[in-house]
């Protein structure tokens, strides 16, 4: 029977909230993400909780087509309408009920879909002595699952808390909470995000 809720106990003081790319990319361009603006409250309920204690990751795109290595030369030549050069500029920004947290709460940018490539992310966290991530954002089956996957492989406890989460594929969506808690349940809990705050002493 999968497992799901925090299974290994209440979050401690050295937990932190990941919430990747809620940015304006993802709501009036071409990759409009539908329900993001539906998952919003919940993530701004999370975030707003403990801004002191969140970081927001903004996915950054190339200058222009033609830039980066290997597969994402070709991928940026194929949306080359969503490059730097040919975007809004507030395009990469934090969307506004998020961006008013800033600071306390953190930005953290990159240039793929893992916050732990090519950032100082995970050496953030061991400075603060972090061991526990709540990660919340867009999208499941893309930049979070980079994020889950990576906090997995280096040790953290991750938490995803299932109500703020959103993609622009429910099958996918599903899949992947699926996968959480049949495969990852040892090292990855899902929980709703006010069983998280709760929880969150």
């Amino acid at each position: 029977m999968p497992k799901h809720g925090l299974i290994h106990g209440p979050l401690g003081p050295h937990c932190i909230h990941l919430c990747v790319d809620m940015q304006n990319l993802f709501c009036d361009t071409a990759w409009h993400t539908p329900w993001m603006e539906r998952v919003l409250p919940v993530v701004e309920r999370l975030a707003g909780a403990r801004p002191d204690r969140t970081i927001f990751t903004r996915f950054i795109p190339a200058r222009r087509p033609g830039e980066g290595h290997g597969t994402w030369r070709g991928y940026w030549e194929k949306w080359a309408d969503m490059t730097l050069d040919a975007l809004p500029p507030d395009a990469i920004e934090l969307l506004p009920p998020l961006r008013r947290l800033v600071p306390p709460a953190e930005l953290l940018d990159k240039p793929v879909y893992s916050p732990w490539v090519d950032t100082d992310l995970h050496d953030r966290l061991r400075r603060r002595g972090i061991d526990t991530l709540v990660v919340s954002g867009a999208e499941t089956d893309v930049c979070v699952l980079a994020a889950v996957l990576g906090g997995v492989d280096r040790g953290y406890r991750v938490v995803v808390p299932t109500d703020a989460l959103c993609s622009s594929s429910d099958t996918t969506h599903d899949a992947l909470l699926t996968l959480y808690r049949e495969r990852y349940g040892q090292q990855v809990e899902t929980a709703s995000s006010a069983e998280i705050l709760d929880a969150w002493g």
